[in-house]
Parts: structure tokens; sequence; C-alpha cells
């Protein structure tokens, strides 16, 4: 197959050419001294809203025509007013993040993106415990040598509340505290729950908090991370200049019996409202808020900042910063306008902003490494809320910035910073990873022939196309190298990568008749045993007959060859009823693979299987079922 180079794209009216070099050596990192400006106080911030306000009636009356989409949606009727009321928060906007202590200090079961930064997700590991969260209730299970029993189960809501129209989708642990977070229409914004767990893995409801939010969902990214002892958390939230706009800003009350909206407590002042220096499209735009809550106190306490830009967003945590890239969208002209990186530090120091072109996939589509941050990014990408991620990303180009070019974001990201790369010729649902020193990146629906292209991000070598075999549904690290996963027919397969001088597939597995059970990251896991020896584990669904079977199969990495270990099936009943009352669709997944030591365990819905690797062959040990109805609860 001949793949083209492209001599050069457009992305926003800039012109980028292929034959550009970036510089490989790492950048040493200086203090910005220009940093973003926030609204001066809140009357300069009513004032530009005000602005805004007349400019639109000014074009309606003029009769220009509106485009409302998923991205600029009709506005819904203002709700009840709220007293604008300032919470400040009790965070120091000067205080380091903590690290977790070594007592706190877990053997990671989560797949994480970025080492040190935890991502929020089903299933979590505390000591001798699983904590489970799913369809609504959280659920603790023993695992250990000797033992594999449930021990407690909690409904992940407030006691008081009504959990109909209510999803709680990840779950964090620092120390003994579990977060839940969880999106409500019934209330109107993110719900955070905050459960104790004991030493013997008893739980117990603690707090709920309730933020003035849109949804934040998205089919591939997570809104929670943990760093230490915070907890960061994402939440859009639509500017509405139909209504009261104080009914419409970021406020957090402390959920109670009765609770009203009057309950709610602003805790965004205009003067951590920060915008980029370009026009804001009234019709399109939203407050990214960005939020940091110290979990070490005995009452939850957020200090939040937000970024005021269009609707289309990716959100990214690197190991001491947070990125909001926002994206504005025209569906006539299917292109996107500038778009703004803000950079928000964990420290509590002020934002940095970069003005660039295009979008981001996904928030896999970063990596800050060495004093830059690497971007792959497209043309017609528009984030990845909701299922944005899964649209067509357009002319491709990799951005690598120095974090020393971020200021007040009023200049861009240079022409020589880009560098256009080979367009997919489908690239609806593009996968994209960075891993090692290496970028991947490939299509996912492919009714062709298979396309994937691998870069080294740091300099300009030339991009070489991956001879594949399969499409690629899933790009993940194996140790020091890569692994695929797609599509080929009804089969699927896996194909390892080495990446050294080049990157070349090694080793291909097929698994006939089978799909991905779980397309989130999270449902993938490698545990190395060695540098370059370890076990792959990836939920899948077997067609047998007319009905899918549930597993968990696991592949063996030996030097790069892949082989097959086994898997672990699920045995339980399609139809049980649990008495399911919230987050009653597994948007998030509910299987997992789990490795604890020499232990291998499936999570499969209301299953946990434990096996053990004999004879180069996953062999069951025991199981245990904790479907509610069946479950005996424990309480202090």
């Amino acid at each position: 197959m001949k793949y083209r180079i492209l001599s050069s794209i457009v992305l926003s009216g800039v012109v980028i050419s292929s034959a550009l070099s970036f510089s490989a050596e790492a950048a040493t990192y200086v203090p910005p001294t220009k940093t973003m400006k926030a609204f001066a106080s809140e009357q300069a911030f009513q004032l530009y809203i005000s602005r805004l306000k007349k400019e639109r009636a000014r074009k309606q009356d003029k009769g220009a025509s509106v485009v409302y989409s998923e991205a600029n949606p009709v506005p819904p009727p203002a709700p009840a007013a709220v007293p604008m009321v300032m919470a400040d928060a009790a965070v120091s906007a000067s205080a380091p993040v903590a690290n977790s202590s070594a007592k706190s200090k877990e053997e990671g079961i989560t797949n994480n993106q970025t080492e040190g930064v935890d991502e929020g997700d089903i299933v979590k590991k505390r000591g001798d415990y699983l904590v489970v969260l799913r369809r609504g209730r959280l659920f603790t299970i023993k695992v250990n040598e000797k033992t594999l029993s449930p021990v407690s189960m909690v409904n992940a809501y407030a006691p008081d509340a009504n959990p109909s129209g209510t999803w709680y989708d990840e779950m964090l642990i620092s120390g003994n505290t579990i977060v839940v977070i969880g999106y409500s229409y019934e209330r109107g914004g993110t719900e955070v729950g905050l459960f104790n767990i004991s030493e013997q893995g008893v739980l117990k409801y603690r707090d709920t908090y309730q933020l003035r939010s849109n949804d934040y969902y998205s089919a591939r990214n997570y809104a929670s991370r943990l760093v230490g002892n915070k907890l960061i958390f994402y939440t859009p939230l639509s500017i509405d200049l139909y209504g009261g706009l104080s009914d419409h800003l970021p406020a957090m009350r402390h959920w109670r019996k009765g609770a009203t909206p009057k309950d709610f407590k602003r805790i965004l002042p205009a003067t951590r409202i920060y915008r980029a220096d370009y026009d804001i499209n009234e019709y399109d735009m939203a407050l990214h808020t960005v939020s940091i809550c110290d979990l070490s106190l005995p009452e939850m306490s957020c200090r939040s900042s937000a970024v005021l830009g269009p609707n289309g967003r990716v959100f990214y945590v690197s190991e001491d910063s947070v990125y909001v890239w926002v994206t504005p969208w025209s569906f006539r002209a299917k292109k996107n306008n500038q778009s703004a990186i803000f950079r928000l530090p964990l420290s509590g120091a002020a934002p940095t902003a970069l003005k660039a072109s295009g979008s981001p996939i996904d928030q896999l589509s970063f990596l800050q490494r060495d004093g830059y941050l690497n971007v792959l990014v497209g043309s017609q990408s528009d984030g990845e809320g909701m299922w944005n991620s899964q649209s067509k990303a357009g002319e491709l180009a990799l951005l690598r910035v120095s974090l020393n070019s971020f200021g007040d974001g009023t200049t861009a990201a240079r022409r020589a910073d880009y560098r256009a790369l080979p367009k997919l010729v489908e690239n609806y649902g593009l996968q994209n990873r960075f891993v090692g020193d290496w970028l991947l990146y490939g299509a996912a629906y492919n009714r062709n022939k298979p396309e994937a292209f691998a870069l080294r991000y740091k300099n300009f070598t030339p991009v070489q196309p991956l001879r594949l075999t399969h499409n690629v549904e899933r790009i993940e690290v194996m140790g020091n190298d890569a692994i695929a996963v797609g599509m080929q027919g009804t089969d699927l397969r896996f194909t390892s990568i080495k990446l050294a001088a080049v990157a070349t597939p090694v080793s291909i597995y097929t698994r006939k008749n089978t799909a991905q059970g779980d397309n989130r990251t999270h449902g993938f896991f490698y545990h190395p045993d060695t540098e370059t020896q370890g076990i792959v584990g990836l939920p899948v669904l077997g067609m047998d007959g007319s009905n899918p079977t549930a597993a968990v199969m696991y592949l063996k990495n030996d030097h790069l060859k892949l082989g097959n270990l086994g898997q672990l099936d699920s045995k339980a009943r399609s139809t049980v009823d649990d008495a399911c009352k919230a987050s009653c669709v597994d948007w998030y997944g509910n299987a997992r693979p789990i490795f604890i030591g020499d232990r291998v365990y499936a999570l499969m819905g209301y299953e946990l299987v434990e096996g053990r690797l004999v004879s180069n062959q996953i062999k069951e040990v025991r199981r245990v079922n904790f479907t509610p109805k069946d479950f005996v609860e424990i309480s202090e």
C-alpha cells in the first residue's frame, strides 16, 4: 500500500508544512512572567456578559440565523433564582500538592494514562479489599490468599436523596475516604459522594456535595483524577444569556434533607474566571471549570477556577497541571476556528494559556514531558464531550510546544511548532496513544484496509506506516513497547509492536468470533512480570450461537510474542433483578481484569472470579457473586 505524506495542511488558517523539525532536547521550565488575567471584579464580569447580550440582540434584530446543535443547545428556562454568595474555598493558592503517605499507597489496578495521576473507575483496591461501584451501589469484597468474600454494601447516594435520573460513574479512594462522582439530571449537577471504609472493609456513608454543572460525560475520558490527597474534577457549564446569570454560575451545596436551590453557594468568583484573547461567540460559550478539593480535611473544601470559551473541549491532567483545550465549532463550515489551551497548575499558581489550531481527539492525544506539551490535533475534531471523540478528525498534525510558550493567552503556537502527519483515509473514531518516545495512531473503522502510523514525537524522523492486519480500536502501553487491538471481520486481533530504532509489529494473536467487551481504556490492563514479560487482560464477548458469552481473556507477552493463557468466564444469569434505582446502564463498563501479586481476578458484572497461572494457563480458583438481593450487608 502506498501512503501519502501530506506536504502541508491547514488548521484554522495556519499552513503547516511537513518539512519542519522539532527540538529533541528537554526544555528547562522557567516560571512565566505573564499569566492569564481573570476578571478584575464581579462588576467587570457582569459588564462583559452584558455586552455579549447586546451583541446577540443586535444580530437577532438583523435576522442573523442561529444554528442550534448538541454543542449549542436551545437554552432551557432559567431555574429558580439563587443568591450570589461568594464561597471562597479553604485551599491555599500557593499550597503544593501533597503526596500520599506510604501507608495510603496501593498497588495500582487501574490502566491510568499518567504515572502518579489516578483516574476515576468502577473498581479500586484498598488493603485487602476491592471496592466496586455498580448500578448505584458500592460493594467491598475481601481478596487475599485465603479469602474471596463480600463484606459490605451501601447505596452510592445520600440516604435522603432521590436517586432517579442520576448516574454514579466514577470512584476514587484516598486513605479511608471513598469518593463517588456522579451526575444528576434530577438535581441538575455533578454530585460528589464521600464514604468511609474501615480497616475491616465496612462502608459507611458520610456526605454528599452537589455542584451546579452540565453533564461531564465523555465516551472516552474520565471526569475525576486523584493526585496525592487532592481530588481534581472537571465540570462544564454552558452560559445561558436568556436567564439570570447568577442562576448558572458554578456553585456548591452540602446536601441535606429538604435542600433547596437557595442552598447553593458560589464557589467561583469572577476573579477566578479567565478567558483567552479572542472574540467569543455568544451562542457557543461555556465555563470550563476545574475544581481541586482537599480530601485530607474533615469537611471537603474546593477551590475552583474556570476558563470562558466555546463548548468544544478536551480535559487532560499531567503530574503537575490540568489542561483544558477549548475549540469553537461551526456545523455549517465543518471547520473549527481559533482554539486555546489553558494550563492550570495544581499548585494553585496563576493559569497560563496559548492560542492554537485544531483540536485533540481525546485525553490520550496529550503528553507533557521534558518541558514540552505534545498534542495530536485534527482540523475537524470537536473535543471529546459526549461522543464527539468518535467523529471525523480531518487533517492531522502534531503540536510540540515548550511549556515556556504559555503566557497570558495573547500569543499563539508558531507554525514551526506543528508537524503535518499522514491523514487516515477513514478517520472516524481515530485511536491515538503516546508510548515512550513514540506517538501511534490508527483507524478504528476502515472498510478497505487497516491504517496505522508511528513516529518519534521529539524530532523529525520519517513517519512510518504500521503494517497491521486489523483495524485499530485500542492502542495500549505494554512495558516499553505497545500493543494494538482491533477487529478484522468477525475476529479480534492483538498485535505487539516493538518500539526501538523503528516501530515494528512482531506478533499477532487472533481470537475467532470475538469482540472487545469494553472499549474504554480501563477495560484493559497489562501486568508486567519483568521488562520483557507480562500478562495482558481484556474483557471480551464471544458469540455462542445467538447469545453473547462474556469473559476476561489473558495473553502472555514473552519478548513480544503473544500466547493464549485462557480466560475466566462469567456464569451469571443474564436477567437478574437487582432492584436497581440509579445508574442502571453500565456506561463505564462492568468488567475489568485485576492483578494482585500472583493472583488474577476477573470482575464481570456482579461476579468476581479468582484465577492462578498454572502451567501457562489461567485456572479458576474460586468465585463469588455479590448480587444485592443475595448480599448480607454488614454494618458497624
